[in-house]
């Protein structure tokens, strides 16, 4: 689609003086001896102007100046949108933690494809709208409606977008990480200088290395009880001595039953979602 609006060829449009008589066909205006205007540009008085309903000049502003978008760039803008919406979704979100705890979830419980994938990232997307709903409002109310509007340019509109995603991320980062990349990038910043002053793109790779780390150790406490499950079944199969059989297969109906017993979902979700407030 971007292809075909890109080649599309341009159309010249020309003002045309029909003529019958004599059987002369059409011919443009600005070659055949009667001419559409009357005098020359600028020598009609403002009476004779308001008469005729012409102009010598005209001037069209639409919108204090502020048009609308072109209808081809505003596709190809969406279209960029749309493929960028994936990795701002996944690493500015909080559904980097999400599917990470999720993830753990289902391998503690040793239950495979239960459950599948499809769930698995549709409940993480759904917690994900949930947790961001307030930073997609303050963007929708404060940047795009107000660009969409003509009231600010693009360039203050996507500064005021960023800006809700900062203040998302910043409070989820753990200092050592911006640290590590301000280092990294030999930035000089202290605390006293504020969230303002630390570039995006040292916030957003050490938001996503604080994501990693707090999911990583949500998954950690989330496989101990389960693990002393497996411990607990491995030791009594040996005692009997029934080495060939898989502890695994044994302890995964414990396993769900102990999750069920503790209403699992609702404390994982529940404690994974209030981690962001």
């Amino acid at each position: 689609m971007v292809g075909i609006l890109c080649i599309y060829p341009a159309i010249d449009v020309h003002a045309e003086q029909v003529i019958r008589e004599e059987g002369i066909g059409s011919q443009l205006t600005d070659t055949t001896e009667d001419r559409t205007n009357i005098r020359e540009p600028g020598e009609s008085d403002a009476d004779e102007l308001k008469e005729l309903n012409i102009a010598n000049t005209v001037t069209i502003t639409y919108d204090n100046g502020n048009g609308e978008i072109n209808g081809a760039l505003r596709i190809l803008i969406t279209l960029t949108l749309i493929a960028l919406a994936p990795i701002l979704i996944l690493l500015m979100t909080s559904f980097t933690r999400i599917i990470i705890v999720m993830h753990f979830t289902r391998n503690a419980l040793n239950t495979q494809t239960a459950p599948p994938n499809q769930v698995i990232i549709g409940l993480a997307l759904f917690l994900t709208f949930f947790i961001m709903t307030p930073t997609i409002n303050t963007i929708r109310n404060e940047a795009l409606i107000p660009f969409d509007a003509g009231q600010i340019d693009q360039a203050e509109a996507v500064q005021r977008a960023v800006k809700p995603l900062r203040d998302f991320m910043y409070p989820q980062t753990q200092m050592k990480d911006v640290r590590m990349f301000l280092d990294i990038a030999q930035i000089e910043w202290t605390e006293e200088d504020g969230v303002d002053a630390i570039p995006s793109s040292v916030l957003i790779p050490s938001f996503i290395v604080s994501e990693l780390r707090t999911a990583f150790i949500i998954g950690f406490l989330i496989y101990v009880p389960f693990i002393v499950i497996d411990m607990v079944v491995a030791s009594a199969l040996m005692s009997m001595g029934m080495m060939m059989l898989p502890p695994t297969t044994i302890s995964m109906p414990f396993k769900i039953l102990l999750f069920v017993l503790a209403d699992g979902w609702n404390l994982v979700i529940g404690n994974v979602v209030r981690t962001f407030y």
